[in-house]
């Protein structure tokens, strides 16, 4: 069962969003809170897999109490999926920085709702990557110079490579047949490149591919 914290300053949204989620037999709402220090209070309370995190609320806004999550190592499994009303957003990019999953436009169908949720709780890849990516790589160009960081001389050859297929993102089956891996083996090659890098989640390695000069925006594989 995948248990959820919704955090959003808006009931009727929070309404939604239980009614949707609640429709489904390994989803379950423990909690809804209108502010972020009642989100992050809640989330050291409840426990929850998810939040589903508003960026703009009053008092503590989504991008600071998405901080306060990631810092806290008591909530290290905590996912925290970004709801904003903009597709582009500065707010957006400094939550994923600060080990957000992913994020998420509040007009969002059901399904891709649902499917936020279950892949978020997985860990395995981003949130509507293609545009989380693009959001990644819009703020990262604005980066004049890319910024050298010493954490990526402890990466072998391999783990840069499935590195920057990460920031394309590549979930980890489609790494696996890109570099003809085993799903398990492209699992592990993440797994210790984020343990390498000290990254929460896996958005933060792509911040950190882009940050660097790894990746540049409009970078693809060959």
């Amino acid at each position: 069962m995948i248990r959820v914290l919704l955090a959003d300053d808006q009931r009727l949204v929070r309404a939604g969003f239980r009614s949707i989620l609640e429709d489904q037999d390994d989803i379950e709402v423990v909690g809804e809170v209108g502010d972020g220090q009642a989100a992050v209070s809640a989330c050291r309370e409840l426990g929850p897999d998810v939040v589903l995190m508003d960026i703009r609320m009053p008092g503590t806004d989504g991008l600071a109490a998405s901080r306060q999550i990631a810092r806290d190592e008591r909530l290290a499994s905590v996912k925290v999926v970004i709801l904003t009303t903009f597709d582009l957003d500065d707010y957006v990019y400094g939550a994923l920085r600060a080990g957000a999953t992913g994020f998420l436009v509040k007009d969002t169908e059901p399904e891709e709702l649902l499917q936020a949720v279950r892949v978020a709780a997985r860990g395995d890849a981003l949130i509507s990557p293609s545009v989380t990516r693009r959001l990644i790589a819009e703020f990262a160009s604005r980066v004049k110079s890319p910024r050298a960081d010493p954490r990526l001389d402890a990466l072998t050859a391999r783990e840069r490579e499935v590195m920057q297929l990460v920031a394309t993102g590549l979930t980890n089956d489609e790494i696996a047949a890109r570099l003809v891996l085993s799903p398990s083996t492209a699992k592990t090659h993440v797994s210790r490149i984020m343990s390498k890098l000290g990254a929460r989640d896996r958005s933060q390695v792509v911040v950190l591919a882009y940050e660097s000069g790894m990746v540049s925006p409009g970078w693809m594989a060959e």
